[in-house]
């Protein structure tokens, strides 16, 4: 299974090539206006599907099963927070104290991860590593400043192969203080579903047979044949109304395990910030795909400046392609309806030329206190292929081992001849300065997740600056769970934690 999300609106081993997503369930929010502050003071579109958003100092959370009803012939049994996927999106104002009191009312353990957001090591949510998994019936209180704006998303870290392709994740936006300037927000999180068994599946949970994480499948990324947008596909994705002359964002996340290629029609855009950070001096561009691998964000905008009806719509040949579009609607306009491209061919936005350029906290010609080369490849073992950071596998590989203040340049070189790896860091930003020996022209790059195509080649920079025992690993989590997987460990930091030995249910990966 997979998902995705349309809100405040917009997210394979041996084959991962381009798709699209959507997702929700829950509660009925259609009614609800989402105050913002805008240049114009306009309020924000209503939550789109079924998403609840929730803010204030105290926010409550609860994992459960419920079924999801992706489009009229297709429902699926899903694990969910607040009972829709992508879950309840949290909205904060940047200086704001976050305090997230968690249940879990899942049959299984499970933990919440904050992807790309900096939290302190305790609050990461990594079974086995910073604390325990949360067991059926208990409840656990995650707490963080909010100190950094941008669009972030959080997702199980427990068998997280398994239960992020169930539907267990949501959506985190951090506004910064001076509100955002525009008149139109939409998160859209993209994902993507298997329904061969589900077609006739009856009101019955049978996570068994219904996930990618069987060793059987997962390999077969052919099998997901339903992309979705929050949670939805096809018809079933709820259409973002615009009026003519407005700044819409759209904040996309792909929460799914392949890369989506998108197009947006009938306007130009630009991209603002990726992985929630700001690009400097973005230009605007028409008619290029925005490539959004696995875990990672992208932020466009753009002015309704064209009235009609138009596609945001995934690029690609796989099964599902055709269900990852959703329409832009200006209100009160009768133009005639825009028409699908998605086999046309197009330009990809290279993101490492895109923006202007200017100097950004590192570079390659300075000097380091700590460097180490991630070669990423495949390999052969008793229980198949698995994937490897220098010929080792979790727990096994090289950890990068840093003291609090070190500068550390990472190069990462994608071995592996036929598969795509998003390698995400948690727990700090790092800064890409080169692409296959070219370094970085476009604006600063700052990012947490990072996708790497066979042959490529990158070199990234950043502080150690968030002291911990912190993941980098690909976000395949297939791959991840197969064995790419190493640790950033620093020195001098002492846990608190202290993992059990004979706590089987810890399985963080």
């Amino acid at each position: 299974m997979k998902k995705l999300w349309l809100g405040t609106v917009l997210v394979g081993v041996i084959a991962l090539s381009a798709a699209c997503s959507n997702s929700m369930q829950g509660h009925d929010m259609s009614n609800m206006h989402t105050k913002k502050e805008t240049t114009s003071n306009k309020e924000n579109l209503p939550l789109a599907n079924d998403t609840e958003a929730l803010s204030g100092k105290e926010i409550h959370l609860t994992a459960k099963e419920t079924l999801l009803q992706i489009n009229d012939q297709v429902k699926l049994p899903v694990y969910t927070y607040n009972g829709s996927v992508p879950g309840a999106q949290i909205r904060v104002k940047q200086g704001e104290r976050v305090k997230i009191v968690f249940k879990n009312e899942l049959p299984e353990p499970t933990a919440i991860h904050w992807h790309g957001y900096p939290v302190s090591n305790d609050q990461d949510g990594v079974p086995g590593v910073t604390m325990d998994a949360i067991k059926p019936g208990e409840t656990f209180t995650y707490e963080f400043t909010a100190t950094i704006p941008g669009t972030y998303w959080y997702h199980s870290h427990q068998k997280s192969a398994e239960q992020v392709d169930k539907g267990l994740y949501g959506t985190l936006i951090v506004e910064p203080k001076e509100g955002e300037q525009v008149d139109r927000d939409y998160t859209l999180v993209l994902d993507e579903w298997m329904s061969q068994q589900q077609a006739s599946t009856t009101e019955q949970s049978n996570h068994t047979n219904m996930h990618h994480g069987n060793s059987s499948m997962m390999h077969d990324m052919s099998m997901y044949d339903i992309f979705t947008i929050n949670g939805k596909s096809g018809q079933a994705i709820e259409p973002l109304k615009v009026k003519k002359g407005e700044k819409v964002r759209l904040r996309l996340i792909n929460a799914g395990y392949m890369s989506h290629k998108l197009h947006l029609h009938g306007h130009s855009f630009k991209i603002v910030a990726t992985d929630g950070q700001p690009l400097n001096d973005p230009q605007p561009i028409k008619d290029e795909l925005l490539n959004i691998a696995p875990g990672e964000r992208y932020d466009i905008e753009f002015i309704a400046d064209n009235p009609g009806e138009w596609l945001l719509e995934c690029h690609g040949d796989m099964k599902g392609t055709d269900g990852m579009k959703v329409n832009i609607q200006y209100e009160g306009q009768t133009n005639k309806t825009d028409k699908t491209n998605a086999k046309e061919t197009l330009p990809i936005v290279d993101i490492t030329t895109y923006g202007k350029y200017k100097t950004g906290p590192f570079t390659l010609d300075q000097t380091y206190d700590v460097e180490y080369t991630m070669d990423l490849g495949t390999a052969m073992d008793k229980n198949g292929m698995v994937f490897t950071i220098n010929g080792k596998t979790y727990p096994n590989t090289a950890p990068i081992n840093v003291k609090k203040g070190d500068i550390v340049k990472v190069k990462l070189v994608n071995s592996s001849p036929m598969d795509v790896h998003p390698m995400h860091l948690h727990g700090h930003f790092f800064q890409v300065l080169s692409k296959n020996g070219k370094p970085v022209t476009g604006s600063p790059l700052i990012k947490d997740s990072l996708n790497i195509n066979p042959g490529e080649e990158y070199v990234v920079a950043f502080q150690a600056d968030n002291p911990g025992n912190w993941m980098f690993h690909c976000h395949d989590l297939h791959h991840a769970s197969a064995g790419m997987v190493t640790e950033l460990k620093y020195k001098d930091y002492k846990s608190s934690y202290t993992p059990d030995p004979n706590d089987t249910t810890n399985k963080g990966e």
